[in-house]
């Protein structure tokens, strides 16, 4: 990340106002499948355990939530950073901030999704693919 870009870089543990959100969200390409509304993803943001939004200056460029009972499980979920601010380092200081989260509470099980692209980056983090014998499954609401 460059001087000029690190000195108006702001990490807030606060709710991003909805519509600058949901345009984030759309820069993801998520939505095409999923097709959620503004409301449904306020409602999905405001059920978050923890959240962290990243600023520059003003502008929402990037999120990301937990999701947890607050002891044992925590699901990360909606790690996003805006296009124009990947490759900056961002993501990973997110990533970190949302565990470190998890592990300052002492939470046992830490997981999260990723697209098969991603897992080299999620990797580095200590995170593991599971095993293809894992237990887990899922039941997708179409």
């Amino acid at each position: 990340m460059t001087d000029k870009i690190q000195e108006t870089i702001i990490f807030q543990e606060t709710l991003p106002d909805i519509k600058e959100y949901w345009n984030l969200f759309q820069t993801t390409g998520w939505n095409q499948e999923y097709h959620f509304s503004i409301k449904d993803l306020a409602n999905a943001i405001q059920n978050s355990w923890y959240s962290m939004s990243i600023y520059d200056s003003d502008k929402l460029i990037g999120f990301g939530r937990v999701i947890a009972d607050g002891v044992h499980h925590a699901l990360i979920v909606d790690l996003i950073i805006h296009p124009d601010y990947q490759s900056k380092g961002l993501g990973s200081k997110l990533l970190d901030k949302l565990v470190s989260k998890c592990k300052k509470n002492k939470i046992r099980d830490i997981q999260l999704f990723s697209a098969k692209d991603k897992y080299a980056f999620y990797e580095k983090f200590g995170f593991e693919k599971r095993p293809i014998n894992a237990p887990g499954m899922q039941l997708r609401n179409n």
